[in-house]
């Protein structure tokens, strides 16, 4: 055989190895660039889309705020880039907080409009109402707006976690300053007729005991369609009761603050953290009605002159001036906004090209983050066996003017 003749099927050999070699690399590249990058509906190179259901319309439209305030946020992030280069879409829908509409924009969000997640659905009731359909579909129902304790159950609904303090630690806290302050106190309860009223008065009477059944001297309840609430807290004054648990959504929060003032009714009251914000429940009911008032929170308030001068709230004020020029600098349930929609942000940037609903849940699951209007000393803090992201609170009282903190940080 002639060199010349060998060196050519050499030659030959090599450019075959050299070609199934760089075949083996493109493969190689394109799965790799395939495992880099995993979507699942609503997501894409260019575009992540978020689903959102509160209450716009109906007895608690307050909250609508919390939408507005969200979406700002988000329309931030999409002026500065988007996160990890893609834009949000967020859709955010109307149920009149009615638990039937929420089921019918549940269905539509992940079935029409095919959200990857479905982000802080506002209500107790409503997130009952949707639970077993989000976890059938597994698709995120993540931060929910609500502090119901069963919306942190990773074994029986692994696509559902809460973002809030529960409502039954809040009660517990409640529970626990009576009893260290006025332990022979005569308390009556108001309290929402549905899972949210129980929820927070079963926390209260379990933190209370034994003694809960000589200390409560009247509880009554009223329905989110009622028009008001005055029969009720003329029954509660009459009890004799010295201190007021007012378990109450805003609309209603403001009104037993009133009636409380307009029959001379002056207990002791605790009111529910939902219910805190100064514009949606202390204007109307009146702040010079609503002195003392106590209740807890775990976001910084707004309207509190210690916070002004702060990075954390300077930013807050600038973000809010340009991206919800419309809404009320002083409403907390914007910080309430502000704030899941930037732990959600948090999730969405640590899943990176893994943009799946399982790997959602997964990062979710393993998260430490200090939203910068979260009140120092708390913090957003979640493991596989641990959904409840915040389970600290701190004391408030109003002063006439605004809320002012007191004590220590309570909780777990």
């Amino acid at each position: 055989m002639t060199r010349s003749l060998i060196s050519a099927r050499t030659g030959t050999r090599r450019r075959l190895l050299g070609a199934g070699l760089a075949a083996t690399l493109g493969l190689a590249t394109a799965f790799t660039a395939q495992a880099q990058k995993r979507y699942d509906p609503g997501a894409s190179d260019t575009e992540i889309k978020i689903g959102h259901i509160v209450p716009y319309s109906g007895p608690v439209s307050a909250y609508g705020t919390i939408g507005k305030a969200a979406a700002g946020y988000f329309a931030k992030v999409n002026a500065e880039g988007g996160i990890n280069g893609r834009k949000v879409t967020f859709i955010s829908l109307d149920d009149a907080y009615n638990p039937s509409k929420t089921v019918e924009q549940a269905r539509k969000l992940v079935e029409q409009d095919e959200v990857l997640v479905l982000f802080g659905p506002l209500g107790t009731a409503h997130n009952l109402a949707i639970q077993r359909y989000m976890n059938a579909k597994k698709v995120p129902q993540l931060f929910v707006a609500t502090g119901a304790t069963r919306f942190g159950d990773p074994k029986a609904f692994p696509w559902t976690m809460g973002w809030q303090p529960t409502y039954q630690t809040e009660g517990k806290i409640y529970a626990q300053h009576i009893l260290s302050t006025k332990p022979n106190a005569k308390i009556a309860v108001l309290m929402q007729n549905d899972d949210f009223g129980k929820d927070f008065l079963k926390g209260f009477l379990e933190a209370l005991g034994d003694k809960a059944k000589t200390m409560i001297v009247a509880q009554s309840t009223y329905e989110v369609t009622d028009p008001t609430i005055d029969s009720q807290m003329v029954n509660l004054k009459a009890s004799g009761a010295d201190t007021f648990f007012s378990i109450t959504t805003p609309k209603f929060a403001a009104q037993a603050i009133r009636k409380a003032a307009d029959i001379g009714w002056k207990p002791t009251q605790y009111l529910s953290s939902v219910s805190v914000s100064v514009s949606a429940v202390i204007k109307p009911a009146g702040p010079e009605n609503a002195v003392g008032v106590i209740s807890a929170t775990y976001l910084r308030d707004p309207a509190d002159d210690m916070w002004k001068g702060s990075k954390e709230y300077e930013d807050y004020k600038t973000w809010f001036s340009k991206y919800y020029p419309s809404g009320d600098l002083s409403d907390s349930l914007n910080v309430l906004g502000y704030s899941s929609a930037q732990t959600l942000e948090q999730v969405l940037r640590k899943a990176g090209d893994d943009l799946t609903r399982a790997n959602i849940m997964k990062v979710a699951a393993n998260l430490q983050y200090s939203p910068p209007m979260l009140y120092p000393g708390i913090e957003v803090k979640t493991s596989p066996t641990d959904f409840y992201p915040i389970e600290r609170m701190q004391l408030v009282r109003f002063n006439g003017t605004r809320y002012e903190p007191f004590g220590k940080v309570l909780g777990d």
